[in-house]
C-alpha cells in the first residue's frame, strides 16, 4: 500500500507539471499572437476554484490529470466569426507557432531539468560510461548460449561501436524478442574477435518481470578490483569464515569476480556447492579457505544462495559542471534521448519492436515511485527530464488531435491555399481521437498486465 501510494502520488505530480508546462507553451504563444484564452485549467473536469482576469478564467479542477488550454475558435465545430481574438482568424504561421509552442516548452523543461541536475549534484556509478566488460556469463543464460565469456570485451553491439554499458542496456530494451549482433574481443585488448548472435527475449509480463542486463546472464566488471567486504551479517558463512570489513575475494575457485551480483549468479549455477576462496585478510597475508553457501532471504524477497556479506559500493563520481558546461551536457543527454524514442517509434510501426514494451501510465508510475524513493533529487529530476522531452516529442506526431496534426493541416491548407472543409476535419479529428482512446487503453491493459494480478 506504501509503494502504491507513492506511486500514485509522483505519477500525478509528475505527469501534471509535464502538461501544465505544455499547456503553458500553447497559453504563452497565444497570448503573444494575440489569440483570446478563455481558459487556462490545472486538471478537468468541474472547477473548484480560479479566478479571471480579464477574457481568461485561470482555475483548479476537480480531475488532477495534467490540464488544457481552450481558445477561442479552435475546436472543429464551434460556430465560425470573425472575430479578430478567434484563433482561426489568425494566419497560419501564427497558429503553427502556438501548435510547436507546447512541445516547444516540454524540450526547454527537459534542457533546464538536466542542466540544473548537472550543475548541482550529478551522481553515477563510473563503470556505466566506461568500456564494456564482461565479469560473469551465468550458466545456462541466454548469453552463454551465444557464447559470450567471462573477460570478453563487447566492442560492438548493435550499430553502437565500442559501446558504454549504459549504451548496451538501452540498445537491448529497443532489440527485445529480436536477435542482435555483437561483437566481441577475447584474451584481452587486441585480442581475438568473434561475431555472437545474442538473441533479446521479452521479459515474462506474467510474472512481473522488468527488462536487465542481468535477466539475460550478463554481468558487468564494476570495479577494477575484486571484491572488497563491507559489511558482514552474523552466523552467516562469511562471519564463520572470519571475514570482515576490508577483506578481499583476490579470487573464488580461480575467478576474480568484481561484483557480488556476478558471485552470486555464481553460486547459484553451481546450486550452492562449497569453494575455495583465497581472501586477502586486511593487515595479514593472502590465505585459502573452503565457504560453503546457504540458502538465505535476498533482497528481491526470496530465496538465494548467500554467504551473508555485504561488498562495498563501485567507484562513482559527483559532478558539478559549470552553467555553459552543463547546458551543453544537457543538450547531448536530451539528443542522445530523442533520437532514441524516435528509433523506438520507427521500430514500433515497422514491427520490429512490439507495443507490448511500451509503458503508459501505470508503467510511469512505477518508475516515478521507485525514483522518489531513491536517495536525493537526481533520480527524479532525470526521470521528469526523459518524460518531458516523451511527450514533446509525442505531441508532435503528425496525428489528428496531437498538435502534429493540427500542424499538419495547416501545412496542408497553406499549400492547397484554401482552408479544409470544416466537416471533414471534423470528421477526422472524432476518428482520430477515438484510434488514441483505443490505443491508450490497450497500452493500459497491457500495463496491468504486468502487475501480477490475477494467478493462471
Amino acid at each position: 500500500m506504501h509503494t502504491f501510494l507513492i506511486s500514485t502520488i509522483s505519477v500525478l505530480v509528475v505527469l501534471g507539471i509535464m502538461v501544465v508546462v505544455h499547456e503553458f507553451g500553447h497559453f504563452a504563444a497565444a497570448k503573444l499572437c494575440g489569440v483570446r484564452v478563455e481558459a487556462f485549467s490545472v486538471g478537468f473536469g468541474p472547477r473548484l476554484f480560479g479566478v479571471k482576469v480579464g477574457e481568461t478564467d485561470y482555475k483548479v479542477c476537480a480531475l488532477p490529470f495534467g490540464g488544457y488550454v481552450k481558445m477561442s475558435g479552435e475546436l472543429p465545430g464551434e460556430e465560425a466569426t470573425n472575430d479578430p481574438g478567434d484563433f482561426t482568424q489568425h494566419p497560419r504561421w501564427q497558429r503553427m507557432v502556438i501548435g510547436l509552442a507546447g512541445p516547444a516548452a516540454n524540450f526547454v523543461l527537459a534542457l533546464g531539468l538536466m542542466t540544473g541536475v548537472l550543475m548541482f549534484h550529478h551522481e553515477t556509478y563510473v563503470y556505466v560510461s566506461q568500456p564494456v566488460v564482461v565479469d560473469w556469463v551465468e550458466t545456462g543464460s541466454v548469453a552463454a548460449q551465444a557464447g559470450l565469456m567471462a573477460g570478453d570485451r563487447i566492442v560492438r553491439f548493435d550499430s553502437v561501436e565500442n559501446p558504454a554499458w549504459k549504451d548496451v542496456e538501452i540498445r537491448a530494451q529497443i532489440n527485445l524478442n529480436h536477435p542482435v549482433a555483437v561483437v566481441v574481443e577475447r584474451g584481452g585488448q587486441n585480442g581475438a574477435r568473434q561475431d555472437v548472435s545474442l538473441v533479446l527475449p521479452l521479459p515474462d509480463a506474467s510474472k512481473g518481470e522488468d527488462f536487465s542486463l542481468e535477466k539475460l546472464g550478463i554481468y558487468p566488471q564494476e570495479q577494477p578490483g575484486p571484491i572488497e567486504v563491507d559489511d558482514v551479517a552474523p552466523q552467516t558463512p562469511a562471519a564463520r569464515a572470519g571475514l570482515v570489513h576490508g577483506d578481499e575475494f583476490a579470487s573464488v575457485d580461480g575467478h576474480v569476480f568484481h561484483n557480488t551480483e556476478s558471485l552470486v549468479a555464481y553460486m547459484r549455477g553451481r546450486n550452492g556447492a562449497p569453494m575455495q576462496v583465497t581472501v586477502a585478510f586486511a593487515g595479514a597475508a593472502a590465505r585459502t579457505i573452503t565457504i560453503a553457501p546457504e540458502r538465505m532471504d535476498a533482497p528481491d524477497g526470496g530465496k538465494a544462495w548467500l554467504l551473508g556479506f555485504t561488498g562495498t559500493e563501485p567507484p562513482y563520481r559527483v559532478e558539478q559542471l559549470p552553467l555553459l558546461g552543463a547546458m551543453a551536457e544537457s543538450w547531448k543527454f536530451n539528443r542522445a534521448n530523442s533520437l532514441l524514442i524516435l528509433e523506438v517509434l520507427k521500430r514500433v510501426v515497422t514491427h520490429r519492436m512490439s507495443v507490448n514494451t511500451l509503458s503508459g501510465p501505470i508503467g510511469i508510475a512505477k518508475q516515478t515511485g521507485m525514483a522518489v524513493e531513491m536517495q536525493g533529487w537526481q533520480p527524479i529530476l532525470q526521470l521528469m527530464a526523459v518524460i518531458s522531452l516523451n511527450l514533446g516529442i509525442l505531441n508532435l506526431l503528425p496525428f489528428p488531435i496531437l498538435d502534429g496534426g493540427l500542424i499538419l493541416f495547416l501545412l496542408l491548407e497553406s499549400a492547397m491555399r484554401r482552408d479544409v472543409d470544416m466537416a471533414v476535419k471534423e470528421r477526422i479529428y472524432q476518428v482520430g481521437f477515438a484510434l488514441i482512446l483505443v490505443f491508450a487503453a490497450y497500452i493500459v491493459v497491457n500495463d496491468v498486465s504486468k502487475l501480477h494480478l490475477f494467478p493462471h
